[in-house]
Order: structure tokens, then C-alpha cells, then sequence
């Protein structure tokens, strides 16, 4: 256990209790400290970070962090951490094709494109411009606490009518448009604007990553919209590496938060959230230390919140049976290399390396590799999302060494033949796909590691092994977040709050769910 107070910390000491110190968590815990309260965050794990806590997979060799860019940092937690965006540039995007021949987007999400007819950049600049707009218009309500279902504020009313504004000064057709396509599958929508089917593959792949569906699958669309609601630097849809790469993100985090007066606790296993007459009052530790808060926050997972550490006599029956069907199962598997020295891919030069490179040929493509998944197979073909963190950071490898990253889809969590045996067969898979455009990389790998779904869970502690602690689909999002009777931080046990990905907005390292449930805590109860 370490402690960021040398001093033993007792019962009764602290305004406010944060069970998680993944980025969500800290953020609660700084923004809770900054307004003045005495806040206590306890980590399991030995060192705060969450799913930005990287880990040595093999001697020398490091995986910075379960994520690999930064899309959805939210600028205001940015700017309230006093974490620097300001220095990173803009990540390419590589849509690969076998023949060598990529179509590169530059810039924020493809400002300008490489690679493509005239015609067909203009089509997507044309597409672009319409999802940015309608994505803009969700982010009003991603950017706020969820409406209450009856109990609507006057900031809400203010969004609804910020967005209809935003729908009558682009004329009645765009209105038209924005309900014609909210619900739409991404496949139908590329189809509409594209003729290339690698940036047809390339947005069926960045609507789909990490969600369990495909793109042809209704309400797909959203899964573009979510990532398009993320900006850095003024730019929608950027995507980065931060100084020092994703290794950087978690001391930077925890040193903000030691900075407002957060302190810290690690290796301390929270077991248990106490409660008196519908009040949540205090934790008990894996030690049998027991801890007393007025105010409880958890970051951690709502199905472990609420089905793990409270105790469910506590909860109304149908909480509990809601909270128990949240879907929660993870599709993405990680694959870590340890390299020799750095991978050649065919048709990139070393400095496009840097950015990230997708393996989605075709709508088609994605589709076929998610139809196996619903059925508990792991496709023979499967898409995939690659970087190479050590060049955004050298100490991750040996020397002329590397690292290289890849997000792969679509791997179930619940694989029928199970991830025991099915985990080398699914790594065999992918390596082949990549010397398929990397030739030679398999005679440069040292060591390797897979992480599954199942991994996740057991690693972050992520029930389901979800990265997003829940499907980030239309019935699970804004006011059915992670439930109705939870959806806007504050839960049915007076005193205790939800601050994870689990809640609203949803997943992705923004910051959001711990900023916006820290400013509800602050605005209804005193020090």
C-alpha cells in the first residue's frame, strides 16, 4: 500500500470517498478537492490509472496503456487538470489496402485525404461536414448532465433549444436530415456519400470499434457520432498521442490530483459500500478497515457498484434486476508485439508509422468479421486498429527495439469454445493478417501477449471485459445510463454517486462522467 499522506488516515476524515482511480475517478477526486472538499481515493491496483495503466509484457518491453490514442479528451477537463493539449499534432489515419496502395486521412479526421480520387475527397470533406454538424448537435447534451425524465431543468431546456436553433439557421432540409440519419446504420450512410471502399471500411470500422454491432446493424451510425463529438485543440474528431504517449496520461492525472489536496491510497481493495437507512455512509477495505464518508463516489463498473459492493437488500428489486441486465460484454481483444526493431509496412513511410493504421477493406469486410461474434466465434478475417507507441515514447522497447498495438475486432467475451483454447488459434489469425502487410514482421517479433476480453476483466477489473462499462448503444445511453433511476450520477442510496464510464456520457478517456458527477456533488451538499 502506498499513500500519498504519511499520516494514517481515519475514520471521519474526508468530506468525500472516490472507490477508483482510473482517469474518471481522479478527475472526480481533483474537481471535489479544487471545490474544497477532503477527498480519499482508494485504488486496488498498486498504481492509479485505470485502463491507462500500462504493464511489461515481456523483459524491456512495455504496453503503455489498454488504449493506445487520445480522441474524446474533453478540453475543459484538460484545461480544470491543467493537462497540456496544446503541443500534440494530429494523428494520420491509414485506411490499408493489400496492394500497398492506402488512402491516408490528415489532419482531424480527414481535413484532407491522400491517396483518392478528387471526386471522392470531396465526398467525404461533403460527409464529413454533415456528420460534424449533427454530431455538434449531440454533444450539447454529452457535455451536460442527463435530463431527469420529469424533472427537466432550465439548462436543459436550454440545450433542447440550443439544438433546434442549430437546426433552423441550416434550413428545414438539414432538420430533416438529422432525424433521417440519427438512427441510421453507418453502412447505409457511407453507401450514400462513398465510392471507395476503403474509407467505406475505415468509417464502418470507427463506428463499431468496441460496440457489438456491425454496419449494417441499426443505430450504428451513433458509434460515429460518439467519436466525432471529441476535439483537441479546437479540431472535431482529432486524434493523438499526448507528450511522452499514453504512459504520460496516468502520473499526469494522479499528479493534479495530489496537487488540489486528493489523498491517495493504493493497493487498497474496496469490499464493500456501507449504508444506513437508504444512506451510504462509508467502505470497508480488504483489511477490514472501515472508512466513513457522507458522500461516496465510485468509479469503478455499476454492475460491480451496486451488485458487488452494496448490498442488494438495500436496493429496490427492480434496481437491481436493471443494473443486472446491463449489457456488458467486451468484443475487442489487444495484441501487444515486442519487436526487434521497427515494422515496415508496404506503402508507409516511417513517418506515417506514427499515426495509426486500420485494417477494414470494405463495409463488407467489418460486417463478415462481426457476424461470427454473435453466435460466440471470433472471425478468421478480423478487423483491426494499429500504432506504434514506442516511437510516441522510446522507454517502451530496448534500443532499435519497438512496440506495436492493435485493436482487433470482433473478439467475444463469452467465445463458445473458450478463450483457453481459443486464444492461440485467434493470435495465430492475426499475426498472419499482419504479415500480410508487413512482410517479414513475423521473423522480428520477440514476445507477444493477446489480451481478450476476458483478460480485461480480469487486469481492470472490468466485468464483461467492456472498456466502455457498458454497450454505448441508443437504449444505453443519455438518460438509460448506466439505468434510468442512476442516469445522472446520483443513485438510489442518498450519498452515493456514479463517476465511471459506466455512467453518462459513456467510455473513452474524456474525463466527462467523473467531471460532470463531481459539479452534481458540489452543487448539492456542503463541506
Amino acid at each position: 500500500m502506498t499513500s500519498s499522506d504519511p499520516a494514517r488516515n481515519i475514520s471521519g476524515a474526508f468530506d468525500a470517498i472516490v472507490i477508483g482511480g482510473g482517469h474518471n475517478g481522479m478527475t472526480a477526486a481533483t474537481v471535489l478537492a479544487k471545490g474544497g472538499r477532503k477527498v480519499l481515493l482508494l485504488e486496488a491496483a498498486e498504481r492509479t490509472g485505470g485502463a491507462m495503466r500500462g504493464y511489461e509484457f515481456h523483459s524491456g518491453y512495455r504496453a503503455a496503456a489498454l488504449a493506445h490514442i487520445v480522441n474524446r479528451l474533453d478540453p475543459e477537463v484538460a484545461e480544470l487538470l491543467g493537462l497540456e493539449t496544446r503541443t500534440t499534432e494530429a494523428l494520420p489515419t491509414i485506411a490499408l489496402s493489400l496492394d500497398g496502395k492506402h488512402a491516408v486521412l490528415r489532419g482531424a479526421y480527414g481535413e484532407t485525404i491522400d491517396g483518392v480520387s478528387t471526386a471522392e475527397a470531396k465526398a467525404f470533406a461533403a460527409m464529413r461536414k454533415k456528420l460534424i454538424f449533427q454530431a455538434g448537435i449531440l454533444k450539447r447534451f454529452l457535455k451536460r448532465r442527463p435530463p431527469e425524465i420529469g424533472n427537466v431543468r432550465m439548462n436543459d431546456l436550454g440545450a433542447f433549444a440550443g439544438a433546434g436553433l442549430s437546426l433552423l439557421t441550416r434550413g428545414r432540409e438539414e432538420g430533416r436530415d438529422f432525424l433521417r440519419m440519427l438512427l441510421m446504420n453507418v453502412a447505409d450512410v457511407a453507401d450514400e456519400y462513398l465510392s471507395d471502399d476503403r474509407l467505406k471500411g475505415l468509417v464502418a470500422f470507427d463506428a463499431t470499434l468496441g460496440i457489438h454491432l456491425g454496419p449494417r446493424s441499426p443505430t450504428s451510425l451513433l458509434g460515429l457520432y460518439y467519436r466525432l463529438t471529441g476535439e483537441a485543440n479546437g479540431r472535431t474528431g482529432m486524434q493523438y498521442v499526448p507528450k511522452g504517449g499514453m504512459g504520460a496520461l496516468a502520473p499526469a492525472f494522479e499528479k493534479v490530483a495530489r496537487s488540489a489536496g486528493v489523498t491517495t491510497r493504493t493497493g487498497e481493495s474496496v469490499t464493500r459500500i456501507l449504508a444506513d437507512r437508504g444512506a451510504a455512509n462509508g467502505v470497508v477495505l480488504a483489511s477490514g478497515e472501515q472508512l466513513s464518508a457522507p458522500v461516496i463516489v465510485s468509479a469503478a463498473h455499476p454492475k460491480a457498484t451496486f451488485l458487488a459492493l452494496c448490498d442488494t437488500a438495500d436496493l429496490d428489486t427492480g434496481f437491481v434486476r436493471a443494473v443486472g441486465n446491463i449489457r456488458s460484454k467486451g468484443n475487442v481483444a489487444k495484441l501487444d508485439l515486442a519487436l526487434d526493431r521497427l515494422p515496415s509496412f508496404t506503402g508507409v513511410s516511417t513517418d506515417d508509422l506514427r499515426g495509426r493504421l486500420v485494417i477494414a477493406r470494405s463495409i463488407t469486410h467489418v460486417e463478415d468479421a462481426f457476424n461470427p461474434a454473435k453466435y460466440g466465434e471470433f472471425s478468421p478475417d478480423p478487423v483491426m486498429e494499429i500504432t506504434i507507441p514506442s516511437l510516441a515514447d522510446p522507454t517502451l522497447a530496448p534500443s532499435k527495439g519497438a512496440t506495436l498495438s492493435a485493436l482487433v475486432e470482433f473478439a467475444p467475451y463469452d467465445l463458445k469454445c473458450g478463450w483457453d483454447n481459443g486464444k492461440p488459434a485467434f493470435e495465430k489469425i492475426i499475426l498472419d493478417k499482419l504479415e500480410h502487410y508487413a512482410p517479414g514482421l513475423s521473423q522480428n517479433i520477440v514476445a507477444s501477449n493477446l489480451m481478450t476480453p476476458a483478460d480485461m476483466e480480469m487486469h481492470y477489473n472490468l466485468p464483461g471485459g467492456h472498456w466502455h462499462h457498458g454497450e454505448l448503444q441508443a437504449d444505453q445511453l443519455l438518460v438509460n445510463r448506466p439505468v434510468n433511476a442512476a442516469a445522472g450520477y446520483a443513485t438510489p442510496l442518498s450519498g452515493l454517486y456514479l463517476a465511471s464510464a459506466g455512467s453518462h456520457p459513456g467510455g473513452g478517456i474524456s474525463g466527462l462522467p467523473g467531471l460532470l458527477a463531481a459539479k452534481r456533488i458540489l452543487s448539492e451538499t456542503r463541506p
